[in-house]
């Protein structure tokens, strides 16, 4: 029987558009100073586990968020474009509030969580799922009884949990997605599996 792999699934630091409520999406944003922080921070949590290798999605804010804990562990980094946020269209940019006021029948679809809608003309929702899940278990599957570290963002998180616990695309998010949290999975080929989620007791202080 193969071994599980142990993924520590990580989100992105903070954003000053994370602040803002505005949508990033595949936008190249940087992480803001409380974000560094939490980089920082995140590096400090984890630096004494044995990571086999740390992959990234390679959008900065990401890779800033990844830079940090690789130099702690001493571990390589790895990009991989198939963790990139969902690509959201003319979304992109914009807040919440200003989208479901210029486009009220999109923001309807986009917040029914539409499977086949991509908002905007970005990325459907359910090939979005398929390719951010698909590149985590073929991430996980290259390391087959050993740990490795996924920094990539909320979108990707939530398509993970959603597959990790057997729960539709449509379903309503009742779990949290926070910046420089950490999430424990397994994964064997028989799919993913939780062990903890949104664990944020290193930014605490």
């Amino acid at each position: 029987m193969e071994e599980p792999t142990r993924v520590f699934l990580l989100r992105h630091g903070r954003t000053a558009w994370n602040a803002e409520s505005r949508i990033q999406g595949q936008l190249d944003v940087p992480l803001d100073d409380r974000g560094r922080w939490e980089a920082a921070r995140l590096a400090l949590a984890l630096a004494g586990e044995t990571l086999a290798a740390i992959y990234s999605s390679d959008l900065e804010r990401a890779r800033e968020t990844a830079r940090p804990l690789a130099q702690a562990t001493g571990v390589a980094l790895h990009t991989d474009a198939a963790l990139r946020e969902r690509a959201f269209g003319r979304f992109e940019g914009v807040t919440y509030a200003e989208i479901e006021a210029r486009w009220p029948d999109e923001a309807r679809r986009w917040r029914a969580r539409e499977p086949d809608f991509g908002p905007g003309g970005g990325e459907p929702l359910r090939r979005f799922y398929q390719r951010s899940v698909g590149a985590v278990q073929r991430l996980a599957a290259a390391h087959p009884g050993q740990a490795i570290a996924v920094v990539a963002h909320g979108g990707v998180l939530d398509c993970l949990y959603r597959a990790a616990g057997r729960i539709e695309l449509q379903a309503p998010r009742t779990w949290q997605l926070g910046n420089a949290a950490i999430n424990r999975l397994l994964w064997t080929p028989q799919g993913l599996s939780l062990v903890g989620w949104n664990d944020n007791s290193h930014l605490e202080v």
